[in-house]
């Protein structure tokens, strides 16, 4: 999608969108919001909507550091004590590794 073509106030409209799709446990909605607005917000010259669309790239890369955070903790636990857990730990694992941990 080419940013240049829209107006601003639909710059500000997809932006508010990818936002809020975001707390629809999409993190990957709030990577493509930074990703796509990052330079509308930070780097091109001022315009009215620009500090709403700022707002919401900070927003969004807040929200998708958290999800990391989040995801990477549940992660190394699992990984590092699902062999303990025993059953519990298999039924959460949509594989189950074969022999001794």
């Amino acid at each position: 999608m080419n940013l240049e073509r829209l107006p601003n106030e639909e710059k500000l409209s997809l932006c508010r969108k990818y936002y809020l799709g975001g707390f629809a446990f999409l993190p990957f909605l709030w990577l493509v919001n930074v990703v796509w607005f990052f330079r509308e917000a930070f780097l091109k010259p001022s315009y009215t909507e620009q500090l709403q669309i700022k707002a919401y790239v900070k927003r969004s890369a807040l929200g998708l550091l958290l999800w990391v955070a989040v995801l990477t903790t549940w992660i190394t636990i699992y990984q590092h004590f699902r062999a303990e857990w025993g059953e519990v730990g298999d039924y959460l694992s949509f594989t189950i590794p074969l022999g001794i941990p």
